[in-house]
């Protein structure tokens, strides 16, 4: 009699009622809090912030979609190429975040006029921007960590494609720069961590046809990967199954 097959990985968990193990719960915790700390000395010299971000994009990308970790040659192997791509990315986001920050400043202490009405439509544009920045990182993870061009065009469609997402995906990192600012300063790298699953997590998540979010695994423009060995062209059941074609009676 065959053995009882294993999992070939956390992914594909043995069926236990459709609970996970407190051990599987705190060791995935573990994990995205190393991530964020590594994140963090990573992107320390400024210059390697978007590699960085990328990498560890690429990271959580491979754990959702196989449930284990890349081995640390292949991250270091693709922090090394990411890194003077990532470059210009930096400079760029740390230029828009800046003028961002001394735009609100100076609404904030009434140097500039316009006032709260002004105020209010900086902020709702800071947080749109910061939103499509985190899609970015999405995708770039999903494609090694270095193509950020590709990766802020696709995010763009996506956003026009999706606003629930994309208002979505502005929540999370409102939540985060919010938490980021109320806790203790050294839990701020666990924090980055966590902060790249959930937009990896909200990113792939659409609603089903009846409006219900369903939980299924696709790419962060809308789209679910076609079925293994499947014909995707031809319709399928509700359980599935493509209906079998209709055979003439014999007489």
């Amino acid at each position: 009699m065959a053995s009882r097959a294993e999992p070939a990985s956390r992914a594909e968990p043995v069926d236990t009622g459709g609970r996970r193990d407190w051990r599987d719960v705190a060791r995935d915790a573990a994990d995205l809090a190393l991530l964020g700390i590594l994140l963090t000395l990573a992107a320390a010299p400024v210059l390697t912030a978007a590699a960085a971000a990328g990498v560890a994009s690429a990271a959580v990308h491979d754990w959702t979609r196989t449930g284990s970790w890349p081995s640390a040659r292949s991250t270091a192997r693709r922090f090394g190429r990411a890194v003077l791509p990532g470059v210009p990315v930096s400079l760029l986001a740390l230029a828009v975040a800046g003028l961002l920050a001394a735009d609100l400043a100076a609404l904030a202490a009434g140097r500039v006029p316009g006032g709260p009405p002004a105020l209010a439509m900086t902020a709702l544009v800071a947080a749109g921007l910061a939103g499509y920045a985190g899609l970015v990182v999405v995708e770039v993870g999903g494609d090694g960590g270095g193509r950020w061009r590709v990766a802020a065009r696709s995010a763009a469609r996506a956003c026009l494609d999706a606003p629930a997402r994309w208002a979505a995906l502005t929540g999370v990192v409102a939540v985060a720069g919010l938490l980021a600012v109320l806790v203790t300063p050294v839990v701020v790298p666990i924090l980055a961590g966590y902060t790249v699953a959930a937009l990896h997590a909200v990113a792939g998540r659409r609603p089903n046809r009846t409006g219900v979010e369903d939980g299924r695994p696709e790419s962060a423009a809308g789209r679910r990967p076609a079925p293994a060995g499947g014909d995707p062209g031809r319709p399928e059941s509700a359980a599935g199954r493509r209906p079998v074609s209709a055979q003439p009676e014999l007489p």
